[in-house]
């Protein structure tokens, strides 16, 4: 999957941290604090630190991929480059396929949020829903370097909100709410764990923007170490605020957030959790969709995608084939959405398997390909076991991915036929 880079070097490292911290602090930050309170009670708590830390070596192996391997492929190519480009376009499909139904699920949950907080109605939500999807594609549709100066303002406006949320919450924390620490064993803690990774996933989306980073051997592994920090801490003290506030249990564990702020700031602080919720998730859904587009573009000019989406913006230079693709997809999503086809629990469990797979590919494509890297081959082992055991849990969603192998598959055959007719035909170009 090698090509030519067409994408102009102009992220540093401001951009680099804005671009990790929005891709990975989702969503969510929105319901999992409070969600996994009420299943594992205060002991939660633990789950946080840990995958705090176990996520580390994970994000380290998408950052020394993306310096030694630099494309907008991302996993793809790294799994191309380890084993054979045929499994690296599956990868790829893999994770295209997830962001077609990821990002409208984090802009619908985004969407619920804030118009729970401030009262308005199911079309309502819709019409955010849509506000967030369509601001993210124009906004990639500009260019990565206004993408990463729009991105960096969304990421401090999130911080800073959090911020305030646990500020405003600190001295209210009743430390008898931390009693009894684990009422449900620790089983429920390692349950709480597996819920939680989700929430650390998106080290992965940057790893497609790899190419349009101005010094990737001094900033990425700085970049990545500071943005897991920042991450680490802000789910860690949001998760110790809603425990010590008790702002979890029956009919409030979704919308903790929304909960929490209530407690700090009175009625009046539904309106900066509904903010809060747009800013949360539109950080996220402009990054996924800047990966996904790359990554369209990458596959096409390869020979693993329609030619369609190869296309390129004469204005912006800028992937527009990935982007009206999308744009189709997400529509197509959100009317299965408002028809009620499916609910937004089973379109949010859609693309488990999915994502996961494709940490999986990404993680062994590190194994494989950075023994010259210290502790390279360690962090992708330890990444490679933790993903493992966390797609033991991924259940009916594997049928996902299943599916996008048989129709990858029959791309495949009618791919090779096409190039063996090829072959056949006089001046055809073919040996």
């Amino acid at each position: 999957m090698k090509h030519s880079n067409i994408f102009p070097a102009s992220l540093g490292l401001p951009q680099l941290i804005a671009l990790y911290i929005g891709a990975v602090l989702g969503s969510g930050i929105l319901m999992l604090p409070g969600v996994v309170a009420e299943s594992a009670g205060p002991a939660s708590l633990l789950a946080w630190i840990l995958m705090s830390i176990l996520v580390i070596p994970m994000a380290l192996t998408m950052g020394l991929l993306s310096i030694k391997y630099p494309n907008s492929g991302g996993v793809s190519h790294f799994v191309s480059k380890a084993f054979n480009p045929d499994a690296g376009s599956l990868i790829g499909w893999f994770f295209l396929l997830s962001v077609v139904v990821g990002a409208p699920v984090i802009a619908l949950v985004g969407a619920g949020y804030a118009c729970a907080a401030v009262g308005l109605g199911g079309s309502s939500r819709l019409v955010l829903a849509v506000f967030i999807l369509l601001t993210a594609i124009l906004t990639n549709y500009i260019g990565m370097k206004m993408t990463s100066q729009i991105q960096m303002a969304v990421v401090m406006t999130t911080i800073v909100i959090l911020v305030c949320a646990f500020a405003g919450s600190v001295f209210t924390v009743d430390l008898n709410d931390f009693s009894p620490f684990m009422p449900y064993g620790w089983e429920s803690v390692g349950h709480a764990g597996t819920l939680i990774f989700w929430s650390f996933l998106g080290w992965e989306a940057v790893s497609h923007i790899s190419e349009e980073f101005e010094n990737p051997e001094r900033d990425v592994v700085k970049g990545t170490i500071i943005a897991a920090l920042v991450i680490g801490i802000l789910y860690i003290g949001t998760a110790f605020v809603v425990i010590g506030t008790h702002s979890y249990g029956p009919g409030i564990s979704d919308i903790s957030l929304i909960q929490l702020i209530k407690v700090s700031f009175g009625q009046y602080g539904v309106v900066f959790a509904g903010l809060a919720a747009l800013f949360i998730c539109i950080a996220p859904v402009i990054a996924y969709i800047g990966a996904a587009c790359r990554l369209a573009y990458s596959l096409s000019i390869t020979g693993y995608a329609p030619k369609f989406l190869s296309c390129l913006s004469d204005r912006f230079h800028t992937p527009i084939g990935g982007l009206w693709f999308l744009g189709i997809c997400f529509t197509i999503m959100l009317w299965i959405f408002s028809s009620g086809a499916l609910s937004l629990s089973t379109l949010i469990q859609l693309p488990n398997a999915t994502f996961i797979l494709t940490y999986l590919g990404g993680c062994a494509a590190g194994v494989v390909l950075l023994k010259d890297r210290k502790f390279g081959v360690q962090f992708s082992v330890i990444s490679l076991v933790m993903t493992a055991v966390v797609f033991l849990f991924v259940g009916w969603t594997v049928i996902y991915p299943v599916i996008i192998t048989l129709v990858w598959g029959g791309f495949m055959m009618y791919r090779r036929r096409t190039d063996e007719r090829g072959c056949e035909e006089p001046g055809s170009g073919y040996p």
